[in-house]
Protein backbone atom coordinates (compact mmCIF):
# COMPACT_ATOMS: atom_id res chain seq x y z
CA UNK A 1 0.00 0.00 0.00
CA UNK A 2 1.16 3.21 -0.74
CA UNK A 3 2.32 5.89 1.66
CA UNK A 4 0.38 9.16 2.02
CA UNK A 5 2.75 11.75 2.07
CA UNK A 6 1.76 14.57 3.40
CA UNK A 7 3.86 17.31 1.72
CA UNK A 8 3.21 16.44 -1.72
CA UNK A 9 -0.65 15.85 0.14
CA UNK A 10 -0.44 19.36 1.10
CA UNK A 11 1.32 21.26 -1.81
CA UNK A 12 -1.84 19.22 -3.98
CA UNK A 13 -4.44 21.65 -2.19
CA UNK A 14 -2.26 24.44 -2.22
CA UNK A 15 -1.82 24.56 -6.17
CA UNK A 16 -5.25 24.65 -6.20
CA UNK A 17 -6.34 27.33 -3.53
CA UNK A 18 -8.10 29.21 -5.55
CA UNK A 19 -10.41 26.49 -6.73
CA UNK A 20 -11.24 25.50 -3.46
CA UNK A 21 -11.91 28.94 -2.38
CA UNK A 22 -14.13 29.46 -5.31
CA UNK A 23 -15.87 26.65 -4.15
CA UNK A 24 -16.34 27.64 -0.98
CA UNK A 25 -17.56 31.17 -1.65
CA UNK A 26 -19.82 29.64 -3.91
CA UNK A 27 -21.77 27.57 -1.09
CA UNK A 28 -21.47 30.72 1.22
CA UNK A 29 -23.28 32.86 -1.20
CA UNK A 30 -25.96 29.66 -1.74
CA UNK A 31 -26.57 30.02 1.92
CA UNK A 32 -27.25 33.23 2.23
CA UNK A 33 -29.64 33.07 -0.72
CA UNK A 34 -30.91 29.95 1.23
CA UNK A 35 -31.12 31.76 4.53
CA UNK A 36 -32.41 34.95 3.89
CA UNK A 37 -34.84 33.71 0.39
CA UNK A 38 -36.15 30.45 1.27
CA UNK A 39 -36.45 30.13 5.34
CA UNK A 40 -39.98 31.12 6.32
CA UNK A 41 -39.20 33.34 9.80
CA UNK A 42 -41.32 31.57 12.55
CA UNK A 43 -41.29 33.04 16.33
CA UNK A 44 -41.82 30.87 19.01
CA UNK A 45 -43.32 31.96 22.80
CA UNK A 46 -42.87 29.38 25.70
CA UNK A 47 -45.30 29.36 28.80
CA UNK A 48 -44.29 27.48 32.13
CA UNK A 49 -46.39 25.27 34.27
CA UNK A 50 -45.76 23.92 37.54
CA UNK A 51 -47.65 20.80 39.15
CA UNK A 52 -47.96 21.38 42.87
CA UNK A 53 -50.40 20.47 45.38
CA UNK A 54 -52.81 17.81 45.21
CA UNK A 55 -56.11 18.89 46.29
CA UNK A 56 -59.22 18.34 44.73
CA UNK A 57 -60.87 21.44 43.30
CA UNK A 58 -64.49 20.35 44.95
CA UNK A 59 -62.39 20.55 48.62
CA UNK A 60 -60.80 23.13 49.98
CA UNK A 61 -57.10 22.82 51.44
CA UNK A 62 -56.79 21.93 54.63
CA UNK A 63 -53.22 23.51 54.47
CA UNK A 64 -51.09 24.93 52.60
CA UNK A 65 -47.71 22.46 52.82
CA UNK A 66 -46.83 20.29 50.25
CA UNK A 67 -46.03 16.76 51.10
CA UNK A 68 -43.55 14.33 50.19
CA UNK A 69 -46.07 12.14 48.62
CA UNK A 70 -47.86 15.16 46.40
CA UNK A 71 -44.45 15.91 45.12
CA UNK A 72 -44.31 12.05 44.76
CA UNK A 73 -47.48 11.75 42.70
CA UNK A 74 -46.75 15.49 40.65
CA UNK A 75 -43.00 13.82 39.03
CA UNK A 76 -45.37 10.94 37.71
CA UNK A 77 -47.70 12.82 36.67
CA UNK A 78 -45.22 15.32 34.26
CA UNK A 79 -44.85 12.69 31.65
CA UNK A 80 -48.43 11.83 31.53
CA UNK A 81 -49.59 15.86 32.09
CA UNK A 82 -46.59 15.84 28.97
CA UNK A 83 -48.41 13.75 26.40
CA UNK A 84 -52.06 15.44 27.73
CA UNK A 85 -51.49 18.93 26.11
CA UNK A 86 -50.75 17.90 22.82
CA UNK A 87 -54.23 15.48 23.09
CA UNK A 88 -57.56 16.41 20.61
CA UNK A 89 -59.16 17.48 23.49
CA UNK A 90 -56.64 20.14 24.60
CA UNK A 91 -56.40 21.70 21.21
CA UNK A 92 -59.48 21.52 20.11
CA UNK A 93 -60.93 23.44 22.96
CA UNK A 94 -57.91 26.16 21.95
CA UNK A 95 -58.83 26.33 18.36
CA UNK A 96 -62.33 27.00 19.44
CA UNK A 97 -61.78 29.30 21.56
CA UNK A 98 -59.31 31.44 19.18
CA UNK A 99 -61.27 31.01 16.22
CA UNK A 100 -58.22 29.74 14.59
CA UNK A 101 -59.38 27.74 10.75
CA UNK A 102 -56.73 24.80 11.44
CA UNK A 103 -57.56 20.71 12.34
CA UNK A 104 -56.11 19.70 15.79
CA UNK A 105 -52.99 18.07 14.02
CA UNK A 106 -51.86 20.85 12.04
CA UNK A 107 -52.04 22.76 15.25
CA UNK A 108 -49.97 20.03 17.13
CA UNK A 109 -46.79 20.28 14.27
CA UNK A 110 -46.51 24.04 15.92
CA UNK A 111 -46.38 22.63 19.92
CA UNK A 112 -43.60 21.37 21.32
CA UNK A 113 -43.88 20.28 25.45
CA UNK A 114 -41.29 19.56 27.05
CA UNK A 115 -40.09 18.40 30.77
CA UNK A 116 -37.97 19.86 32.61
CA UNK A 117 -34.99 17.41 34.32
CA UNK A 118 -35.54 17.03 37.88
CA UNK A 119 -38.65 18.90 38.51
CA UNK A 120 -42.02 19.30 38.04
CA UNK A 121 -42.20 21.85 35.74
CA UNK A 122 -43.58 21.74 32.24
CA UNK A 123 -42.81 23.92 29.38
CA UNK A 124 -45.08 24.56 26.25
CA UNK A 125 -43.58 26.06 23.25
CA UNK A 126 -45.89 27.25 20.14
CA UNK A 127 -44.53 28.25 17.15
CA UNK A 128 -46.06 30.35 14.45
CA UNK A 129 -45.39 32.71 11.22
CA UNK A 130 -47.18 35.60 13.20
CA UNK A 131 -45.13 36.67 17.05
CA UNK A 132 -48.49 37.82 18.81
CA UNK A 133 -50.56 34.49 17.58
CA UNK A 134 -47.78 32.31 18.77
CA UNK A 135 -47.72 33.74 22.32
CA UNK A 136 -51.80 33.65 22.33
CA UNK A 137 -51.95 30.29 21.89
CA UNK A 138 -49.35 28.82 23.92
CA UNK A 139 -51.54 30.99 26.82
CA UNK A 140 -54.61 29.89 26.15
CA UNK A 141 -53.35 26.22 25.63
CA UNK A 142 -51.59 26.39 28.84
CA UNK A 143 -55.44 27.81 30.85
CA UNK A 144 -57.20 25.41 28.88
CA UNK A 145 -55.49 22.56 29.97
CA UNK A 146 -55.06 23.54 33.41
CA UNK A 147 -59.01 24.09 33.30
CA UNK A 148 -59.78 20.73 31.79
CA UNK A 149 -57.34 18.66 34.53
CA UNK A 150 -59.51 20.62 37.05
CA UNK A 151 -62.74 20.04 36.20
CA UNK A 152 -62.42 17.13 33.55
CA UNK A 153 -59.67 15.04 33.39
CA UNK A 154 -58.69 14.03 37.30
CA UNK A 155 -60.53 16.80 39.07
CA UNK A 156 -57.73 17.96 41.10
CA UNK A 157 -56.14 21.73 41.27
CA UNK A 158 -52.39 20.79 40.48
CA UNK A 159 -51.13 22.96 37.52
CA UNK A 160 -50.15 26.24 37.74
CA UNK A 161 -48.91 29.19 35.51
CA UNK A 162 -45.70 30.19 36.53
CA UNK A 163 -44.40 32.28 32.69
CA UNK A 164 -46.78 33.31 30.43
CA UNK A 165 -45.77 33.53 26.70
CA UNK A 166 -44.38 36.47 25.28
CA UNK A 167 -44.38 37.95 21.99
CA UNK A 168 -40.77 37.51 20.46
CA UNK A 169 -39.34 39.77 18.04
CA UNK A 170 -36.62 37.54 16.88
CA UNK A 171 -37.72 34.44 14.30
CA UNK A 172 -36.47 30.75 16.31
CA UNK A 173 -35.75 29.59 12.80
CA UNK A 174 -33.17 32.16 11.81
CA UNK A 175 -29.16 32.52 12.12
CA UNK A 176 -28.39 33.63 9.14
CA UNK A 177 -24.50 33.06 10.50
CA UNK A 178 -25.60 29.82 11.26
CA UNK A 179 -26.77 28.69 7.65
CA UNK A 180 -23.59 30.59 6.21
CA UNK A 181 -21.01 28.68 8.24
CA UNK A 182 -22.78 25.07 7.36
CA UNK A 183 -23.10 26.13 3.50
CA UNK A 184 -19.19 26.99 3.83
CA UNK A 185 -18.22 23.78 5.76
CA UNK A 186 -20.15 21.89 2.86
CA UNK A 187 -18.22 23.75 0.50
CA UNK A 188 -15.01 23.14 1.89
CA UNK A 189 -15.60 19.16 2.40
CA UNK A 190 -16.62 19.34 -1.44
CA UNK A 191 -13.63 21.17 -2.68
CA UNK A 192 -11.72 18.96 -0.59
CA UNK A 193 -13.63 15.54 -2.16
CA UNK A 194 -12.56 17.67 -5.81
CA UNK A 195 -9.08 17.94 -5.14
CA UNK A 196 -8.25 14.36 -3.98
CA UNK A 197 -10.67 12.90 -6.95
CA UNK A 198 -9.24 15.54 -9.92
CA UNK A 199 -5.38 14.29 -8.10
CA UNK A 200 -6.42 10.62 -8.68
CA UNK A 201 -8.04 11.00 -12.08
CA UNK A 202 -4.88 12.86 -13.35
CA UNK A 203 -2.47 10.13 -15.05
CA UNK A 204 0.07 12.78 -16.61
CA UNK A 205 3.43 13.00 -15.44
CA UNK A 206 4.77 15.80 -13.65
CA UNK A 207 7.90 15.03 -11.98
CA UNK A 208 10.81 12.33 -11.68
CA UNK A 209 9.50 10.78 -8.79
CA UNK A 210 5.87 9.75 -10.36
CA UNK A 211 7.68 7.95 -13.35
CA UNK A 212 9.79 6.31 -10.67
CA UNK A 213 6.36 5.02 -8.94
CA UNK A 214 4.75 4.63 -12.52
CA UNK A 215 7.43 2.14 -14.01
CA UNK A 216 9.03 1.11 -10.55
CA UNK A 217 12.56 1.37 -11.71
CA UNK A 218 14.72 4.51 -10.80
CA UNK A 219 15.12 6.77 -13.14
CA UNK A 220 19.13 7.71 -13.93
CA UNK A 221 19.37 10.54 -16.14
CA UNK A 222 16.75 13.39 -17.50
CA UNK A 223 17.10 15.69 -20.19
CA UNK A 224 16.10 19.46 -19.79
CA UNK A 225 13.80 21.15 -21.85
CA UNK A 226 15.02 23.64 -23.99
CA UNK A 227 13.13 26.16 -25.58
CA UNK A 228 13.86 27.17 -29.33
CA UNK A 229 11.71 30.53 -29.58
CA UNK A 230 13.46 31.79 -26.24
CA UNK A 231 16.76 30.92 -27.52
CA UNK A 232 16.13 32.61 -31.17
CA UNK A 233 14.90 35.41 -29.45
CA UNK A 234 18.00 36.12 -27.37
CA UNK A 235 20.09 35.66 -30.75
CA UNK A 236 17.95 38.60 -32.94
CA UNK A 237 18.02 40.83 -29.59
CA UNK A 238 22.36 40.20 -29.49
CA UNK A 239 22.00 40.88 -32.71
CA UNK A 240 20.33 44.25 -32.84
CA UNK A 241 23.26 45.25 -30.32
Amino acid sequence: MEEIDLKELFEIFWHKKVQILLIILIFMVIGVIYSVGFVTPMYSSSTTLLLAGTASSTEEQSTNTITTADLSINSQLVSTYSELVKSKNILGQVISNLGMNIDEEQLKQNVQVTSVEDTELIRITVSNENAEYAARIANEIANVFKEKIAKEIYNINNVHIVDEATVETEPSNVNHIRDIAIFAFIGAVIAVMYVLIANMLDTTVKTQEDIEKSIKIPVLASIPMYDMDMEKLKKRKGGRR
